[in-house]
């Protein structure tokens, strides 16, 4: 993880003070992460005088963000022509517009900073992006201590949440992640429980969802010598077993831990129209190169997608993409 620069941190400072007020927004189908480093810099404007708004096109399926989704909204407050020009948009992990989904229309215009730790983002002047970081959350809590603005109980724990669901409950971390370590002694020391923390994450999941993750698992296929797994969701499945509390985290764990396995693709129809994909790694397979190909971006390990298609011609072009760098890997 880098540290964050004055030059940057001026930069941030000097763009807020420029305008009145801000959608604060992360990308559609958000995680912990988008969540919770949109929540603790809403504190950060907050602490500036500045008014503000939480939005995000939705939906709040994990369980550990469901109770989150009333901060939020999908409609972005009515602001005329002269209050736009003194508005801007602050995007947290992400750093496409389009990944806001249906909120892309009404926030293209504005002035617009991003702070972001995925490997696809690319670096604009008025940006904070960090490929090496373990969780956007994790370079807002650097923002907030170069500043410097106070971070109470609640900011500490909106971090530290960012921070374990983006990391698996740090277990993503090797011996590079001390400076990620001490700041989270840091957030402890502020007065989070990392063990609520852990079982709120962990726990609470719907009945239905260990039903689904039974119908995942029999559904998987194994491809390129097992080195492959891909399992769908199709609408029947969503239909009856219902959208709240989905577990994929649990999916990957399981088939990541399976001998020989080295990646492992979820894909999801998520309407007649469109798919969903998401993607999961280890060691040396680069997924948000495959992630990319189809319009969506991550990191080398962890990475996603939304694409116009169905399940039946998006799975064998993935498989397609996954055989050239299996190749490459093995070449």
């Amino acid at each position: 993880m880098q540290i964050i620069s004055d030059k940057k941190i001026e930069t941030l400072k000097n763009f807020i003070y420029a305008h009145d007020f801000f959608y604060i927004a992360g990308h559609k189908d958000p995680d912990g992460d988008c969540v919770y480093s949109c929540l603790a810099f809403s504190k950060l404007i907050e602490s500036f005088g500045k008014e503000f708004q939480l939005v995000n096109a939705g939906p709040f399926k994990k369980s550990e963000i469901s109770d989150k989704a009333e901060f939020f909204t999908n409609i972005p407050q009515f602001l005329s022509e002269p209050e736009r020009k003194k508005s801007a948009l602050i995007m947290l992990d992400c750093s496409e517009i389009k990944r806001l989904g249906e909120l892309e229309e009404d926030l293209s215009s504005l002035d617009t900073f991003i702070i972001d730790h995925h490997k696809t983002s690319q670096e604009t002047e008025n940006s904070i992006i960090d490929s090496s970081s373990p969780a956007t959350c994790s370079i807002v809590q650097q923002i907030f201590e170069k500043m410097p603005v106070e971070i109470d109980k609640t900011v500490a724990e909106y971090i530290f949440f960012g921070q374990a669901t983006d990391t698996n409950y740090f277990k993503f971390l090797d011996e590079s992640s001390e400076e990620v370590f001490l700041q989270t002694a840091r957030l402890v020391k502020c007065g989070v429980n990392p063990r609520k923390i852990h079982d709120k994450i962990t726990g609470g999941h719907p009945y239905s969802t260990r039903k689904l993750l039974g119908v995942l698992l029999t559904r998987a296929e194994k491809y390129f010598n097992g080195k492959l797994v891909i399992t769908w969701e199709t609408l029947e499945d969503t239909k009856k077993y219902g959208l709240n509390g989905r577990d994929s985290d649990a999916l990957y764990t399981l088939f990541l831990s399976t001998e020989g396995v080295e990646a492992v693709v979820f894909a999801r129809q998520d309407t007649e129209y469109t798919c969903t994909a998401g993607f999961r790694s280890k060691d040396k397979i680069d997924v948000s190169t495959v992630a990319q190909k189809f319009g969506g971006g991550g990191h080398k390990n962890a990475a996603g997608m939304s694409v116009q298609g169905k399940l039946e011609n998006i799975i064998p072009a993935i498989q397609k993409e996954f055989a050239r760098i299996l190749e490459n890997k093995n070449s």
